[in-house]
């Protein structure tokens, strides 16, 4: 019985195996793999993502936004993008908040820079900035974190300043 037991231990051990994709399987740029403690990996940068709210009074709008969570991640940012979804963004977020500056070095999508205060209320945004520009766009105040979205979104959306930004932090 025993015996009977283990050998059908093995077949589904076995059966599962030869599901598993081997040597030279590729990912799916559509559908990311999951990363340790459940995020999803983005395709391209292989940053987690997480899900982000932007509450307008109300009405709530869901992005998909790549995590910048390490100096390298938030150095390199969407350089070299060409490419970034509707409701796709990056947020770099900030241990303390601070004074924020960032530029457009190497990145040729022109985006929406959203500063995000530590009540998580937008304190200012720099709209369709220029591709390439090394002039700093600047934070109105401190940051805990700086949202990024394509260029010309937060008009179509209605984002100001003074809507909420909500997202959670994976463990």
């Amino acid at each position: 019985m025993v015996r009977q037991a283990w050998i059908a231990a093995m077949a589904v051990v076995l059966g599962l195996a030869a599901c598993s994709p081997g040597e030279g399987a590729t990912a799916s740029a559509t559908a990311p793999a999951p990363a340790l403690g459940g995020a999803a990996l983005h395709p391209v940068s292989g940053l987690k993502v997480i899900d982000l709210v932007v509450d307008r009074g109300g009405k709530k709008l869901p992005f998909k936004v790549e995590l910048a969570d390490t100096t390298e991640a938030q150095a390199r940012g969407l350089m070299f993008r060409e490419t970034l979804g509707d409701f796709e963004g990056m947020i770099f977020p900030s241990n303390v908040p601070e004074p924020r500056s960032f530029w457009m070095k190497n990145t040729p999508l022109s985006l929406d820079i959203i500063f995000v205060g530590a009540d998580g209320r937008i304190l200012n945004l720099a709209a369709n900035t220029e591709p390439y520009s090394l002039k700093p766009v600047s934070s109105k105040g401190e940051a805990s974190a700086v949202l990024e979205l394509r260029a010309g979104r937060a008009a179509q959306l209605g984002i100001v300043a003074g809507d909420k930004v909500v997202w959670m932090l994976p463990r």
